[in-house]
């Protein structure tokens, strides 16, 4: 099944920090399972650097009702209707004369949700492989993001921050179903992905409340987007 967050938090005061030097334009997206605060984290880095803010446009899809009635019958199409708004959000960040910070990308909703809804057999191995097929011609028109952000959580971590924001249709979201995506975010990221990826564990982090665990963010990203460091996806990328 499908658990959206679709409410920004609320936040507080971000600390002065030394502006840095960035490309123009550029697409970072935030990655990272329901509760790790990537839509958190997408406002407040928006807010830091003066970049445009995307957030997965969620609230209406003609299928979503057929697909909670049988959810078997009607993955398909719902899938099939998100990968086409995704792929317009992709296609006009390509298109932008500025950065914008993405919170999820298309990859995501592609190598984990649509993943999660085949290993829980809501989807037949004829859509999944249609599915992919298209994704895989939508790829040839997209450009990877500069640069991907992972939130990485464990599950204890993603049950606190839930139950803490108090979202009714996320209270029911099963421990399995959590731990499911965590295993699926952990295989895109570090084995599916191409590109440029920076890992953070936000296990100890309250970058809402403490400004410190923001600084501490905006510290590892700044070098990276600045070009100081050249990123090399292997070594970003590789798992602790």
């Amino acid at each position: 099944m499908y658990f959206y967050a679709r409410n920004l938090h609320k936040s507080s005061e971000i600390p002065n920090f030394v502006p840095i030097d960035t490309p123009n334009t550029m697409h970072i997206a935030i990655a990272g399972n329901i509760g790790s605060g990537k839509t958190t984290l997408t406002t407040l880095l928006a807010r830091h650097y003066g970049w445009e803010p995307r957030f997965e446009a969620v609230t209406y899809n003609p299928y979503l009702e057929d697909y909670y009635r049988d959810i078997h019958r009607w993955s398909f199409n719902l899938e099939v209707y998100f990968l086409k708004e995704r792929f317009k959000d992709a296609m006009a960040i390509a298109q932008s004369d500025h950065t914008v910070i993405q919170d999820r990308s298309i990859y995501e909703g592609v190598y984990v949700f649509v993943e999660n809804n085949r290993r829980m057999g809501h989807l037949s191995d004829r859509d999944y492989e249609t599915f992919m097929e298209l994704f895989d011609h939508m790829q040839t028109q997209l450009r990877l993001p500069d640069l991907m952000v992972y939130l990485r959580a464990d599950i204890t971590h993603l049950v606190q921050n839930i139950q803490q924001r108090g979202r009714d249709y996320e209270q029911t979201i099963q421990i399995e179903y959590l731990q499911g995506l965590n295993d699926l975010y952990e295989q895109f990221i570090y084995q599916r992905y191409p590109g440029r990826v920076l890992t953070i564990d936000v296990n100890q982090m309250d970058y809402l409340h403490r400004p410190e665990d923001l600084a501490s963010v905006i510290n590892q990203i700044d070098p990276l987007i600045s070009g100081l460091f050249p990123l090399d996806p292997n070594a970003i990328a590789s798992e602790p």
